[in-house]
């Protein structure tokens, strides 16, 4: 039996998207998530996830406009959402449509998501998103469970999926800066961890918990990042242990932080519960050789409107209109989702 068989093809929201996730832990298999990959998931036969950060929709919606009350990233992601929505259908593969860190100062733009989400819901019986994240890992665990409990239960009445974190993902990516942070912060413990579940089970099951063991935002030299993928088992332990040993894996865990780790570490989060891997920082590089690349080997045809080495009135418009060299990184692109698809067992699922 195929995902297809579970859930259908496109956006999806509320039930199916836990079903999907449940496949996943099943199967023991990931989803990555990144950016115009829907080609890749079709190819590679696998359900994805796309999702927007809070710069990101700020940039997809212009740099030019301002963004003093988050009013960019909340047109970006809205018009991100929309966008997806239109085409992913036509690609044939399931896709979880998701925003990701949202720490405190960034709750406007939370906001203005879960606004469109509902203004969608009314239109249509399902949100705009299929999830949303709250990264609210610098407060006090009490702040932090008690502010998701408060979002959940309007998240829930709509359908929406929700990712939290516990424990901190260390190192920089889009605004989100945890460099200087205490190493202990960077591991979270069952305890904790079952805090959570308890708190959100109340509402709904529709929820996965980033849970750190030395995740790190970026890639670094090898050796200077500690995961403990081992510590994800000991959450599932302890919350099944406290919930009667009925289930193995009771919790939908995601990785963050993926981008650089051994196929080794990846393996054993899957086989732990992990559901979603993130990879930006590798597939922002690339996106990159692919530009990078044609840039230099067409270097002689890119000088000039007209002009280069097949002639002096040939015109060089086919290798500058931004269509091509573009492509040329969404090639690269998604050959690297593949990489982390095959590395995450989520190839042939459909």
């Amino acid at each position: 039996m195929g995902i297809l068989d579970i859930v259908p093809a496109g956006v999806l929201t509320g039930d199916n998207v836990r079903k999907l996730f449940e496949y996943a832990k099943e199967k023991k298999n990931s989803d990555p998530y990144a950016q115009a990959i829907h080609g890749a998931s079709r190819d590679a036969k696998s359900p994805i996830i796309i999702q927007v950060s809070q710069g990101g929709s700020a940039y997809f919606a212009g740099k030019g406009l301002a963004n003093d009350k988050q009013q960019a990233s909340i047109a970006g992601a809205t018009a991100a959402a929309l966008h997806v929505r239109t085409v992913a259908k036509a690609y044939g593969v399931p896709v979880v449509l998701h925003s990701d860190h949202c720490a405190h100062k960034l709750l406007p733009w939370f906001d203005g998501m879960l606004e469109a989400d509902e203004a969608y819901y009314k239109a249509h019986q399902e949100p705009l998103f299929s999830s949303h994240m709250l990264d609210l890992s610098e407060e006090s665990k009490e702040k932090n469970i008690a502010t998701c409990v408060k979002y959940f239960t309007r998240m829930a009445a709509i359908g929406l999926w929700l990712e939290m974190e516990i424990g901190i993902t260390g190192g920089e990516e889009d605004g989100v800066d945890n460099t200087g942070v205490d190493n202990a912060s960077l591991y979270t413990q069952p305890e904790d961890v079952y805090d959570v579940y308890v708190a959100l089970s109340k509402i709904s099951p529709n929820f996965s918990i980033a849970a750190a063991f030395g995740n790190v935002h970026g890639v670094y030299k090898p050796g200077n990042v500690r995961l403990q993928p081992e510590l994800l088992g000991k959450h599932q332990s302890y919350a099944s242990q406290k919930l009667g040993g009925s289930v193995e894996k009771p919790i939908c865990l995601v990785f963050h932080g993926g981008s650089g780790s051994t196929k080794e570490e990846i393996a054993t989060a899957v086989n732990y519960g992990v559901v979603k891997m993130n990879v930006d920082t590798d597939t922002q590089f690339a996106y990159l050789i692919g530009i990078r690349d044609f840039l230099e080997n067409k270097k002689g045809y890119l000088q000039t409107q007209v002009g280069n080495p097949d002639g002096a009135d040939k015109p060089n418009k086919k290798y500058y209109d931004p269509r091509v060299w573009v492509r040329e990184g969404e090639k690269t692109l998604a050959a690297r989702v593949k990489e982390a698809c095959a590395d995450l067992g989520n190839v042939d699922r459909l």
